[in-house]
């Protein structure tokens, strides 16, 4: 689109969602495949795969990308990516599925069939290597290392075909929004310079400052808040949603800020998971 910058590694979004009789004979032949259960990050990482949020990658990384981002924030080829996107099992499970074979990927709260993934690579990794690099710590304690360390013991690579958004359209809908349909939003502005303020908070006045001098050198501005798991005792995101468009609605001049939301579970990795989320912006 005019004005607008590429995505990040490609001239083209590169989005990984079937649709229409592509997504039925899909879905057909991944109800004969072998199962494989997502946890609540992984199934928000294979969403942003499906709407082209992580443009240019095809699937979930393999061992030499995940050592390359964790080590240097780079993969094998050369791209940058400041944390790995990945997707694990147990050392049994891995030992049942062979390289080339496809296994369909399930929500595990909800049951529903996510996509498919062909497994190009299985590895063991270094989890305390990898909670070292990202999170800088490796304390237990600590949300992102939790989630890590309970991890499976393998990972599987591959190209994946993607199947749902979830119910991320449904239940935040006029919030949820995708690469293609934000950009289709600034275009429809006129807006060829925007400023993407991240938050999983409600914004506060510091915030509130900030958007308005943006609003002052930029076309607008879009607040993209995540709208997946939090840590317990963090603000859940249907109250940042409505606190955010009353600011929006109240506090802004007409035309200037809009609100958009996306669809993955903060790993709290500091500066790490600010480029990431600058990287998909």
């Amino acid at each position: 689109m005019s004005g607008l910058v590429n995505p990040h590694g490609s001239d083209v979004l590169l989005p990984l969602l079937l649709e229409g009789e592509a997504l039925a004979t899909a879905k057909a032949r991944a109800a004969t495949l072998p199962k494989v259960i997502l946890a609540s990050r992984e199934v928000g990482d294979l969403i942003m795969l499906g709407i082209g949020g992580f443009t240019p990658l095809d699937g979930f990384m393999g061992q030499a990308d995940w050592q390359g981002v964790c080590d240097n924030m780079h993969m094998a080829n050369g791209l940058f990516w400041p944390i790995p996107i990945t997707l694990s099992v147990d050392q049994a499970q891995a030992d049942e599925l062979a390289l080339g074979a496809e296994v369909a990927l399930v929500d595990g709260e909800t049951d529903e069939l996510m996509g498919v993934l062909t497994i190009s690579e299985k590895y063991s990794i270094d989890k305390a290597h990898e909670c070292q690099q990202v999170f800088t710590t490796t304390d237990p304690e600590h949300p992102g290392v939790a989630m890590v360390m309970s991890q499976g013991d393998v990972n599987l690579a591959g190209k994946v075909e993607v199947f749902s958004q979830g119910d991320f359209p449904t239940k935040y809908e006029g919030v949820y929004m995708t690469p293609a349909q934000t950009r289709e939003l600034f275009e429809a502005k006129g807006w060829s310079t925007i400023a993407a303020f991240q938050t999983r908070n409600p914004m506060h006045r510091s915030h509130e400052y900030l958007a308005k001098i943006a609003i002052e050198i930029c076309d607008g501005v879009m607040v993209h808040s995540l709208l997946g798991k939090l840590k317990p005792g963090d603000i859940p995101a249907e109250v940042r949603q409505e606190a955010i468009g009353t600011l929006i609605n109240e506090y802004f001049v007409d035309n200037t800020v809009v609100q958009s939301g996306y669809p993955l579970d903060i790993r709290y990795a500091g500066p790490r998971e600010a480029l990431l989320h600058a990287l998909f912006r």
